[in-house]
């Protein structure tokens, strides 16, 4: 499991670019760049980082499932995820 800091921090992040959207993309559309940089840096989407919902792991992340590989495998086992199967031949 990952750090509770870094979960913290990326849910602050997540939050800030909530509040953020619109603002950014009215000043996108006016080219009004130098306003663009007097935003908070953690309101800009490319900072957010990609983790599992339940444990908080940021490696190998299966975007379809918003879970990481081992949460994946287990949820997969107990047939908790439709369609989804493992493998045998």
């Amino acid at each position: 499991m990952a750090r509770k800091s870094i979960i913290a921090r990326d849910e602050k992040r997540r939050k800030l670019v909530a509040k953020f959207k619109k603002v950014r993309e009215e000043i996108k559309d006016n080219g009004d760049w130098v306003a663009l940089q007097k935003l908070p840096r953690n309101s800009s989407p490319v900072r957010i980082k990609n983790r599992c919902m339940f444990t908080g792991r940021g490696r190998s992340y299966y975007r379809k499932f918003g879970v990481s590989r081992l949460v994946l495998r287990e949820m997969a086992l107990r047939g908790e995820i439709p369609g989804l199967k493992k493998s045998s031949w």
